[in-house]
């Protein structure tokens, strides 16, 4: 048996032979090596299982899981968080990159602040060729001392992606994880900042991928997001569209209610929740993706990946 590593990376993966090695190379060549890396692969189709076992062979530090099914994206990200452990997780996509410092610098980030819950970085959103096409900001005041705040911050100010932050495991596993719905991100993540503060780098360290073969984009539909994570979701008799709303705003409703919080926090939070949902109806629930706004805002682009991404020069040259 191998030593307890500080940190567990779990990254689940269902068909994603076209950017996994890249992926894989940017987290292995990360400053910071302390870690495990569990890939679990969905029941692959493509040639994923030979990459992944490729790389399980050839560094110690890689485990390979293959599921006998497709079990769902959610339940492949769950289990994962199972078979963790390290002090502190990261879940990682198959098609992103990553700066060599970023676990470095988030993990001592959080070494330094023991009431923080988790770490990440600012965000860069890059092309299916590897090409930064814009830099994202990170608006949220997640950071505040105050939950109710930190809760509000969430609910309202669109940026970043904390999902894919360094978290501390054992507050991670204080919530019911991922939920199958469509953004149950968002749950968890609200619940997470009920129970603690969010660091930031601030620098773009983490490049988040957007490309046309993204489960967002090919399956627009609540209940197909749906049956794409959880393949029982996708019986619309049983999953009509109004359950999956109700269980996404449950999400939130469920988090307040857990969270360690006084009887007037516990009263903001709720009202900040009314006020979204006020908001929602009114806007007809649509919020643009981050991804999306690049193409109507000018990039802004100061960011060489060949520079700071492990393996690119190797791939590029």
């Amino acid at each position: 048996m191998r030593s307890t590593p500080r940190l567990t990376i779990g990254l689940p993966v269902y068909n994603g032979e076209a950017y996994l090695a890249e992926s894989l190379d940017a987290l292995l060549g990360q400053t910071f090596g302390d870690f495990e890396l569990i890939i679990s692969d969905n029941a692959s189709t493509d040639g994923t299982e030979q990459i992944g076992r490729r790389y399980a062979a050839e560094d110690e530090r890689v485990t390979y899981i293959r599921q006998p099914r497709n079990v769902g994206a959610i339940p492949n990200h769950n289990l994962l968080v199972d078979h963790a452990r390290g002090e502190y997780f990261k879940w990682a996509s198959h098609d992103d990159l990553y700066a060599r410092t970023l676990l470095e610098r988030c993990i001592a980030e959080l070494d330094a602040h023991p009431d923080a819950v988790l770490c990440h970085a600012w965000q860069g959103i890059i092309d299916e060729h590897g090409d930064v096409v814009q830099e994202v900001g990170y608006p949220l005041a997640t950071d505040s001392t105050s939950a109710p705040e930190r809760f509000r911050s969430v609910l309202f100010t669109v940026g970043g992606d904390d999902f894919y932050a360094v978290m501390r495991t054992d507050v991670l596993r204080r919530t019911p994880l991922n939920g199958s719905y469509h953004h149950s991100d968002r749950t968890i993540i609200a619940e997470l900042a009920l129970l603690g503060r969010f660091l930031q780098v601030p620098e773009y360290l983490f490049f988040r991928r957007d490309h046309p073969d993204r489960a967002e984009r090919a399956r627009p539909s609540k209940r197909a997001r749906a049956a794409n994570m959880d393949p029982r979701r996708g019986d619309r008799l049983r999953n009509p569209t109004v359950r999956l709303l109700g269980e996404y705003v449950w999400g939130f409703v469920s988090a307040v209610r857990r969270a360690p919080l006084s009887a007037a926090d516990r009263r903001a939070c709720f009202a900040h929740l009314g006020r979204w949902l006020v908001d929602r109806a009114r806007t007809g629930g649509n919020t643009a993706r981050v991804e999306d706004r690049w193409f109507a805002e000018p990039p802004r682009i100061s960011v060489d990946l060949d520079e700071i991404v492990a393996g690119r020069v190797r791939r590029t040259a």
